[in-house]
């Protein structure tokens, strides 16, 4: 299992967009992708589960990935949330 935690650092009007692009992105993986923010622990291929954790500027997340494509899917989502173009 592969974890990486970042800071969501996106304007407020871009947020709604970046977090369904994010959704999108971790859907194009094989491996099983949660984020954690604040104990709860969510499937991010999942709108409502991802939604559910209210996350907004300045927002610690933790991404978990497992699977045999774990390594790419938590870098191309950090690289997203790093620099969320939409």
């Amino acid at each position: 299992m592969i974890n990486e935690k970042i800071v969501f650092q996106c304007e407020d009007s871009l947020q709604m967009k970046t977090v369904a692009v994010l959704i999108q992105k971790a859907s194009a993986f094989r491996s099983t992708i949660y984020l954690v923010r604040s104990g709860r622990r969510v499937n991010a291929k999942s709108l409502l589960g991802v939604m559910s954790l209210g996350i907004e500027n300045g927002a610690e997340i933790e991404i978990e990935a497992d699977g045999d494509d774990a390594a790419e899917a938590v870098k191309v989502l950090i690289a997203h949330l790093k620099n969320p173009v939409v």
